[in-house]
């Protein structure tokens, strides 16, 4: 058994955070300045990690291998599970051509490659978000984005920008149901609190995606699709976290932001855009056809979301603590983290696969060339697979030894500075996991700690995690490896870091002011 121990690097919990900060600054300083492929890296700084939970914490050889053994076992089931499957629809719509036929009918919505690329990247992926989360809209976008000759370099990065102002509700709201589990406040209130700053995020992030593509006078030739799109998200986040559902508020938001934009769209095109294709040789069936994989896998995920139904894909599920891993907390509790649920048919990878088998008859694809696209995604992944089971290793080990709390508790220490940080300790946990469900585990009892001891309300502090966090998942090497193996550029993970770390600090630093003036009368009427 090994017991956490906060501060044991001379007693200080300064020194001790600095070192448990070895693992991330030695990953991202091999990513971002020495350019190394992100397997590499990442395998480098679970060295680090491990070395650091042994030597410094003192955690017994055999529970730090154990936690890495576990957290990779996570990294594949169920995050791996998921991008896999969604990666191999996607193979099957290309083999049949029926992806061309999307692309087609894209580009009859509207002629101009930003306008379709904000409807995809944004609009889809958000969507996608909302039914599956875990890497999901990264890997399906990033592809749909590079099929309209887009350069794979901005397609990824055009892909992770995206997938920010969704992800705090994403998987039917699984972050915001976790948060409210660890600090036992009330779901609605932090989701309608969450509503009160990820909208802010969305009324600018169609903007920028359009500036990573076209630069400032792609920005100015299609402000007023990018406003559209940006404010009714916004709007429609906001209201629908508020008054309607948290966990519908994706969907509600995506399918009202995409409706908004195609129909402005109908009266309005950009400067020097071509207008929309028409005509063509797809039939209505083709084109159907074309869209079905992805209204199969809506389908799949709203009826396993059904009561009955999802408690009887529940019944099958294992849980169960991983052998021979025994780990307390500082309090002396048991970790929930050692526990390993293997929910195999309920998750959302297992549903995709689901959708895929339907797909098969459906598209017309022959059995054979199915199970070949299958193994032919496993290959292409294959890199992408050891960084993913590698950053998980990491951020096992960091959480079960210790050092993860170690940063959070000295981060915590701040007083009223507390406001202005808090967003960065999400963003911090979501960096590591690549998950704002994971991050708000990790960190959102602390954060509720600290700010009653900050004289902050607990509630903004808690909601601040997961809107914080959502910021990190464009730098996780987790989601990184996933949008440049999608795109078969595995191995320029470091190349595609230095590209998205701007975006995700400026969109942070945005966020902790909107934290911190909400924490004050200035906007504390928002809250």
């Amino acid at each position: 058994m090994y017991q956490q121990i906060l501060a044991p690097l001379f007693g200080s919990l300064g020194w001790s955070a600095l070192a448990a900060a070895l693992p991330l600054l030695v990953l991202f300083a091999l990513l971002g300045v020495a350019r190394m492929t992100a397997w590499k890296a990442s395998l480098i700084a679970l060295a680090v990690a491990l070395a650091v939970a042994v030597f410094v914490y003192p955690m017994p050889v055999d529970q730090a291998l154990l936690s890495a053994v576990l957290g990779a076992a996570f990294g594949f089931f169920p995050i791996l599970w998921i991008v896999i499957n969604a990666i191999w629809i996607y193979q099957m719509t290309v083999t049949t051509g029926h992806f061309g036929v999307l692309q087609r009918s894209f580009s009859r919505v509207s002629g101009d490659r930003r306008i379709q690329a904000v409807i995809i990247a944004f609009c889809f992926g958000a969507l996608l978000e909302a039914l599956a989360g875990f890497g999901t809209p990264v890997a399906i976008t990033t592809v749909m984005l590079l099929a309209l000759g887009i350069s794979p370099m901005t397609s990824a990065v055009v892909a992770l920008v995206a997938n920010t102002a969704p992800v705090a509700y994403g998987a039917l709201a699984s972050p915001l149901v976790t948060l409210a589990s660890v600090t036992e406040l009330p779901l609605d209130e932090l989701g309608a609190m969450t509503g009160r700053q990820t909208p802010v995020l969305a009324v600018i992030v169609p903007m920028v995606l359009v500036g990573i593509i076209d630069g400032v006078r792609g920005v100015r030739e299609t402000l007023p699709a990018t406003l559209t799109c940006g404010i009714t998200f916004a709007v429609a986040q906001f209201a629908a976290a508020n008054y309607v559902s948290v966990p519908l508020t994706d969907i509600i938001a995506a399918l009202l932001a995409a409706g908004a934009t195609v129909l402005l769209l109908r009266v309005w095109t950009p400067r020097g855009a071509e207008p929309p294709a028409t005509g063509g040789v797809d039939g209505r069936g083709e084109v159907l056809r074309a869209y079905a994989p992805y209204l199969i896998i809506i389908a799949v995920f709203v009826v396993a979301q059904l009561g009955p139904v999802a408690d009887l894909l529940e019944t099958v599920t294992l849980k169960f603590g991983w052998p021979g891993l025994d780990v307390r907390d500082a309090g002396g509790d048991a970790l929930s983290l050692t526990e390993f649920k293997l929910n195999w048919l309920s998750s959302a990878g297992s549903l995709l696969l689901i959708a895929g088998l339907i797909t098969i008859p459906v598209i017309g694809i022959r059995a054979r060339d199915a199970l070949g696209r299958y193994g032919a995604t496993y290959r292409q992944l294959a890199l992408p697979i050891v960084t993913v089971m590698a950053v998980l290793a990491i951020a096992y080990v960091m959480n079960t030894s210790g050092q993860t709390a170690t940063l959070g508790t000295w981060m915590a220490a701040t007083g009223g500075l507390f406001a202005f940080l808090s967003p960065i300790l999400g963003w911090l946990g979501v960096a590591v996991t690549g998950s704002d469900t994971s991050s708000n585990s990790l960190f959102g009892a602390l954060q509720v700690t600290a700010a009653e001891q900050a004289g902050i309300e607990p509630m903004l502090a808690a909601a601040a995690n997961g809107s914080g966090g959502v910021l990190g998942k464009m730098i996780s090497p987790q989601n990184l490896a996933i949008a440049a193996g999608a795109v078969g550029m595995a191995g320029r993970e470091g190349d595609l870091f230095r590209r998205v770390l701007p975006f995700s600090l400026g969109f942070l630093l945005l966020m902790c002011v909107l934290v911190a003036l909400q924490s004050t009368p200035v906007l504390s009427w928002m809250t």
